[in-house]
C-alpha cells in the first residue's frame, strides 16, 4: 500500500497554481455566459503552458505521453480550489482530446493536439446517449456501412462542450455484438453534414447538450484505433481520468473549509466567535479530517495508476467514491455554519453547493463505485485462495472491462467501470 506525501516542488507548484487560479482565470470565468463555451478562459489555459501539459509533445513518437493520473489529480484539485470553471474546462479539454492523444493516426495528432494544447480548438468526449449512462455499453448510436466508410445515426446525451466543440470523440456500434463488443471510436470534426446539437440547462451552468446524427458520415481517416475496439478507447481515458475526478472533489471541500475557517473564527456569536462553540469546532474537525483522508485516497490511486499496480480499479473506485461524497458533505457543512448569506446568488458557497453535486453520478455514480469495489474485493479474495475466475465473454454492465495501453501511452492501462451518465463536466 503507498505511503504518500507531496514533495516540495509539487507543493510549490500546488501553491502557484491556486494563485493562477485565482488572479489570472477566475476573472476570466466570471466573465463567460453560464451554459456556453468560455474561449478566452480555455485559451488562457493554453497561454499559461497547463493544457499542453495533459499531452505532451503533440507530434512525433512521443506524442500524447503527457500527464500522469498524480500530475492530472494535482491540477485539477488546484485549480479547483480557485476556480471551478477553469478545472472544468481544463478537464474536459484532456478528457475529449485524451483519446487522440492514445488512439489517434500520426495526422490526427498532429490536426488537433497543437490546437487543444494552445486553447484554440474545443474538444468533447461524446460517449453517454438517453438509454446508455451507467451501463455504457449499451449504447445505440449506429455506425451502417456506406461504400468505405459509415453513416453515423442515433443521438449523444450529456455530452460537455457540446454543441460548441469543435471535434468530437464519438463512440458508435459498428458490429452486431452486444455489450462493449463491435463499438467503434471516430474523431467527428464540427461541422459534419448530418450533425446538429442544442444545449441543455443544468442545475450548474456549464456547457453541455445533446447531438443529434442524422446519417453523418464518417471514413477509416477518422477512426480512433481500431474498428470494433472502441471500448477499450473509452476505458483507457476513462481510468485515467477517474481518480481525478476525486481530486476536483477535494479541491471545492478545501474552498469551502477555507471559507468557513475564515468566517467562524470572525463571525460574532453569543459574546464570543462561532469557532469556540465547541458544536461548530466538531463539525469544522469533521470537515478537515474528511477532506485530508479523501486527498490521501486519491493520491494513493493515481500512484497506483502511475505505477502500474493491480489494484487500481478498487483503489480508483474507493478515491472517487469516498471524495465526492466528501465534498457533498463539507461544502453542505460549510452553507450550514455560514447561514442565509451562503445561499445568496454569487456567494463562493451557493455557488461551491450546485457545483458539487454532480461529481458523484458522471464517470460512476456512488451506487456503481460500491458495487466496483465489492466485486474487486471478491475477486482479490479468490485470487489470494488460488480459485481461478470463470472466463467472460463480454463484461458485464458495471463490471471493469479490460484494457489495454495506447499506442503512444507508456504506462499500462488500468481496468475500470463503464462511463456512466455524464450529466456535469467536471472532468
Amino acid at each position: 500500500m503507498p505511503v504518500f506525501s507531496l514533495d516540495p516542488e509539487q507543493t510549490d507548484w500546488c501553491a502557484e497554481l491556486r494563485t493562477l487560479a485565482v488572479e489570472r482565470l477566475r476573472p476570466l470565468a466570471e466573465k463567460g455566459e453560464p451554459g456556453r463555451v468560455n474561449r478566452p478562459l480555455i485559451a488562457a489555459l493554453g497561454e499559461l503552458g497547463l493544457l499542453a501539459r495533459l499531452f505532451g509533445e503533440t507530434d512525433g513518437e512521443r506524442a500524447g505521453r503527457g500527464a500522469g493520473a498524480l500530475e492530472l489529480c494535482l491540477l485539477r484539485e488546484s485549480l479547483a480550489q480557485g476556480c471551478t470553471e477553469a478545472e472544468t474546462a481544463l478537464a474536459l479539454q484532456g478528457l475529449g482530446a485524451c483519446p487522440v492523444a492514445r488512439a489517434g493516426t500520426g495526422r490526427q495528432r498532429a490536426r488537433w493536439l497543437p490546437e487543444v494544447s494552445a486553447g484554440r480548438a474545443v474538444a468533447a468526449f461524446a460517449l453517454s446517449e438517453p438509454g446508455a449512462g451507467s451501463d455504457a455499453a449499451a449504447l445505440a448510436l449506429r455506425a451502417e456501412p456506406d461504400g468505405g466508410g459509415w453513416l453515423l445515426t442515433g443521438e449523444k446525451r450529456w455530452i460537455s462542450n457540446a454543441p460548441e466543440a469543435d471535434f468530437y470523440t464519438v463512440f458508435a456500434r459498428t458490429g452486431e455484438g452486444e455489450g462493449a463488443r463491435g463499438i467503434t471510436a471516430f474523431l467527428v470534426p464540427a461541422g459534419r453534414p448530418g450533425l446538429t446539437g442544442s444545449a441543455i440547462e443544468m442545475l450548474a451552468p456549464h456547457a453541455i447538450g445533446s447531438l443529434v446524427f442524422d446519417a453523418v458520415p464518417v471514413t477509416r481517416e477518422d477512426l480512433l484505433g481500431e474498428e470494433g475496439h472502441g471500448f477499450r478507447v473509452a476505458m483507457e481515458t476513462l481510468n485515467l481520468f477517474r481518480p481525478s475526478v476525486g481530486a476536483f472533489a477535494v479541491g471545492m471541500a478545501r474552498a469551502a473549509l477555507d471559507a468557513t475557517l475564515e468566517h467562524t473564527a470572525r463571525r460574532g456569536a453569543f459574546g464570543g466567535r462561532l469557532k469556540d462553540l465547541q458544536a461548530v469546532a466538531h463539525q469544522v474537525a469533521e470537515m478537515a479530517t474528511r477532506t485530508e483522508a479523501a486527498r490521501l485516497l486519491v493520491y494513493a490511486a493515481a500512484e497506483a495508476y502511475d505505477t502500474g499496480a493491480p489494484d487500481v480499479p478498487r483503489r480508483s473506485a474507493m478515491a472517487k467514491l469516498f471524495a465526492t461524497e466528501t465534498a457533498q458533505f463539507v461544502v453542505d457543512t460549510a452553507v450550514q455554519l455560514h447561514g442565509a448569506r451562503a445561499l445568496q446568488r454569487g456567494h463562493p458557497l451557493e455557488h461551491l453547493y450546485r457545483e458539487v453535486r454532480a461529481p458523484r453520478i458522471y464517470e460512476g455514480a456512488t451506487e456503481v463505485q460500491r458495487t466496483i469495489i465489492a466485486k474487486e474485493l471478491y475477486r482479490e479474495r479468490r485470487a489470494e485462495l488460488g480459485r481461478t475466475e470463470p472466463e467472460r465473454t463480454a463484461p458485464g454492465p458495471l463490471e471493469p472491462a479490460p484494457a489495454v495501453p495506447g499506442p503512444a501511452d507508456p504506462r499500462p492501462a488500468a481496468p475500470g467501470p463503464a462511463d456512466p451518465e455524464r450529466t456535469e463536466p467536471d472532468a
